[in-house]
């Protein structure tokens, strides 16, 4: 929708393109999408981002302002990110009108079902990560005689070991641009741990999540709309988004969901080629391993398929692995791509791989806290320059996240004071996933006109929705692809919040939703029960 409404204001006279931007922020169709429609067979949604929460009067408040959707960064409009977009800003009013009148609906709360947020949703942080940044952040109570039987010694020692690293024990202070020195060294320890083979601390950046380390590497390898990323589809928003904003082009390839998600090499050289014969240079390749939000698991001989072309078609390799702690099948196992290219025989000079990792994810969840890192491996000296110089533009990522990273990477070992209490709460979150996973699966299945995958990993499910005839042109009336159309009366029904795939991309003519497995294990008979008795009532109210 952004990018007609881009496309076609730059078509209007300054009036028309006055009186399209009100029609927007309105809510209803002008003269201006009647006669597009009348010469289309497009179904034009009228929405635009969130305006669901514009108060339409203030678009004429503004029109003498010098910032207007006509004068702003094309870009910024083509940009979508559907994970927080209309479905969550419905989910918040209700959630306001639920405040204001206790009772008005036949749910008492909002379910937040659409995002990779597990501790908004009831997890409780890992106690051993929790004690070293507290003492990191006041290290002044690690002189007080009541500390030692308030924390445990080994989160003690780690944080004393921490504050050594940093200059003047200052957690408020800025550090290294990519991050400090000592909190790499064990990043890069725990990288060689996992994957047999060594790992450099100056190949590591410590960002703010993974998502600045996305866009940093969009930023350095986008220089126009004729440079491509290859990118799976379905996908997760980050990526279409830093793409568009960045000026380049999305190249598709499509997942295939009758071999569970299934990566065809097959598939990439036919999209190599077609986005080759329109002029598009592509850059790199992006993998979603395990996948968000498919949730599939590569093998290992895909994997070194994978390898083999992007060295053949001398592509970078972006590799999300955010979610490499999250396996739930006995049959799967994660290997992140620098192992197996190791394993391959491929060093530095054979293959560019930049690998991200999070501290949102896995059994730690603590997506607030804002920490990750880019492992950037196979690029010449001045390539390294420019990246380091992008870093420091942002001055350095937070303390709190870098300190996390390095925790996630090297967490308490055997005959640590820690290390039963710390394996007992990770066995436990990433067990009772498992069965989540597992018990929404089943109910999906179950469900008249929905099939789902199983979860390998990851923390979603990503089902398939066969919508009737009759709730498709229900949603055209209403101006919304059919599984958002699904979604809203989802949410409006049961107060769940799921994300429609179209947010995703899909397949043409294929529906699905993404729906998350974090609720907590008392919470999810509930959420059956609610998906279960609204499925049926949507599926008998618009039967053919």
């Amino acid at each position: 929708m952004r990018r007609f409404l881009a496309d076609l204001s730059r078509k209007l006279t300054p009036e028309r393109r006055k009186n399209l931007v009100t029609c927007v922020l309105q809510h209803r169709t002008c003269s201006l999408f009647s006669s597009f429609q009348s010469q289309s067979s497009v179904v034009i949604p009228i929405r635009f981002l969130n305006t669901a929460s514009v108060d339409p009067s203030m678009a004429s408040d503004y029109s003498g302002s010098p910032v207007t959707l006509d004068t702003i960064n094309i870009k910024v409009l083509n940009c979508e990110y559907a994970v927080r977009g209309e479905i969550v800003t419905l989910a918040q009013k209700l959630e306001q009108e639920l405040k204001e009148n206790p009772g008005s609906r036949s749910f008492d709360e909002i379910l937040y079902c659409n995002i990779g947020n597990p501790q908004s949703l009831g997890q409780q942080p890992i106690t051993f990560f929790r004690e070293v940044l507290a003492l990191c952040d006041h290290p002044t109570i690690l002189d007080r005689a009541e500390t030692q039987g308030l924390f445990s010694a080994d989160s003690i020692e780690r944080a004393f070991q921490i504050l050594d690293q940093i200059p003047g024990r200052a957690t408020g202070a800025y550090s290294h641009s990519q991050g400090i020195k000592g909190l790499r060294d064990t990043i890069a320890s725990g990288i060689e741990a996992r994957d047999g083979y060594p790992a450099d601390p100056n190949d590591i950046f410590l960002t703010d999540g993974a998502s600045p380390a996305v866009h940093m590497m969009m930023q350095l390898l986008i220089r126009s709309e004729k440079d491509g990323i290859l990118c799976p589809i379905p996908q997760y928003p980050l990526y279409s988004a830093s793409i568009t904003l960045h000026g380049g082009t999305l190249v598709p390839y499509y997942l295939d969901e009758a071999t569970g998600w299934g990566l065809e090499i097959s598939e990439l050289k036919n999209q190599l080629e077609a986005a080759k014969s329109k002029g598009i240079s592509i850059r790199a390749l992006v993998v979603i391993n395990p996948g968000n939000p498919t949730g599939q698991v590569l093998s290992e001989s895909n994997q070194k398929e994978i390898v083999e072309f992007c060295k053949k078609e001398k592509l970078v390799l972006l590799a999300d692995e955010v979610y490499q702690e999250n396996i739930y099948v006995p049959d799967k196992q994660f290997h992140s791509f620098k192992k197996v290219s190791r394993t391959m025989g491929y060093g530095e000079k054979d293959i560019s791989l930049v690998s991200f990792q999070s501290v949102s994810k896995g059994y730690h969840g603590e997506c607030g806290k804002r920490g990750g890192y880019m492992e950037v491996t196979g690029f010449s000296p001045d390539i390294r320059e420019q990246i380091y110089k992008v870093a420091s533009v942002n001055l350095c990522s937070n303390i709190s996240g870098q300190i996390l990273a390095s925790l996630v990477m090297s967490p308490p070992k055997v005959g640590d004071e820690s290390y039963e209490s710390y394996f007992a709460e990770k066995d436990a979150i990433l067990s009772s996933l498992a069965k989540r996973a597992k018990t929404l699966e089943a109910a999906l299945n179950s469900l008249e006109g929905v099939t789902c995958n199983r979860a390998e990993g990851a923390m979603y499910l990503f089902p398939r929705i066969e919508l009737p005839k009759k709730a498709i042109e229900a949603a055209k009336s209403a101006n919304k692809a059919p599984d958002a159309f699904y979604a809203a009366r989802l949410l409006d029904a049961t107060g769940i919040v799921v994300v429609p795939g179209s947010g995703f991309r899909q397949v043409p003519g294929t529906w699905h939703f993404r729906c998350t497995i974090l609720p907590q294990e008392d919470r999810i008979p509930a959420i059956v029960t609610r998906l279960t008795e609204f499925h049926k009532g949507f599926m008998d109210e618009f039967r053919d």
